[in-house]
């Protein structure tokens, strides 16, 4: 894939000189730092052999209440802090059900992800969104280190810290393990059912941060954004090489899944492609790549 994200970048600056102007790059690297918080924690889910569909729930809830606590308190460390929170909370929500009740993933968090969607919208009273005028509340998304938005460091930051974790840790690789076969790592001693957990309080916590960037970067806080998210997340995943049927993948090939589609939108907005066909696009190469794995696979067993 690092091939593909190559030819792509070559034919992107072809077909839109401006591609590789820093302004450029840093905008399509704010702009996708949200999703790429979410598919680090998808990352690990993933790989875990599981899978999460609430976390454009979780990204709406974090959005929400980060809004209105600062609104409510005039502190956003204390909104911050509530915003996180909700987050874990909500990961440890779902890796309770499907890893103590075993109730399959898909199931487990596509009900969740309609319970928080509910959630965020009684906290905005049925608004689709908070605005919030406090100046300090941009902060997140508008304070500069080094000439670069502070969102474009924290991507950076937790993509290097999940490399980190999931490459060079006991824990990281306990996740291959459970991912590549449950049973025997249960055998061999492992807290599979602790690691399960672990990997969607994680995603929750990254789904919440990437809720607070995002509301801080616009300004508002909305309850009805996200629902692309967990779609636009495995994409990411699964295009950077990382397998659905767990036990195999790395950060590193996720930040290069999030590259490769990072460059084909700002293309296609640059050429003023619908939105709809974007939408197709997105879709067609998602099953493509889930294609090129199950032939993989076949292949090595062959």
């Amino acid at each position: 894939m690092l091939g593909v994200l190559v030819v792509l970048i070559g034919v992107a600056t072809i077909l839109y000189p401006g591609f590789l102007n820093p302004a450029n790059i840093g905008n399509i690297l704010t702009q996708n730092s949200a999703v790429g918080l979410i598919a680090i924690g998808m990352t690990f889910v993933i790989i875990s052999g599981g899978f999460d569909l609430s976390v454009g729930a979780t990204y709406a809830l974090g959005a929400t209440l980060y809004a209105g606590l600062t609104l409510q308190t005039g502190s956003v460390v204390i909104a911050g802090i509530g915003a996180l929170a909700a987050g874990v909370i909500v990961g440890a929500l779902n890796g309770t059900i499907i890893s103590r009740l075993s109730i399959n993933p898909f199931v487990a968090t596509l009900g969740t992800a309609s319970i928080i969607s509910g959630i965020a919208y009684i906290y905005s009273n049925s608004s689709p969104f908070i605005v919030n005028n406090n100046p300090a509340f941009q902060d997140l998304a508008l304070t500069r280190i080094a000439g670069f938005p502070l969102p474009i460091w924290i991507l950076l930051g937790a993509f290097l810290i999940a490399a980190l974790l999931l490459a060079k840790t006991t824990f990281g690789r306990n996740i291959y393990a459970v991912g590549g076969n449950y049973e025997a790592a249960w055998l061999t001693g492992l807290r599979v059912k602790g690691l399960n957990s672990s990997v969607y309080v994680l995603t929750g916590l990254l789904a919440a941060l990437a809720g607070m960037m995002d509301a801080s970067r616009l300004g508002v806080g909305q309850a009805d954004v996200g629902a692309s998210m967990a779609l636009d997340a495995i994409a990411i995943v699964v295009v950077g090489g990382t397998s659905l049927l767990g036990g195999e993948g790395a950060i590193w090939r996720s930040a290069v899944g999030l590259l490769i589609l990072a460059t084909l939108t700002n293309v296609f907005y640059s050429l003023n492609v619908s939105q709809n066909w974007q939408l197709i696009a997105k879709g067609v190469i998602v099953v493509a790549a889930v294609g090129v794995d199950a032939m993989v696979r076949v292949r090595k067993r062959g």
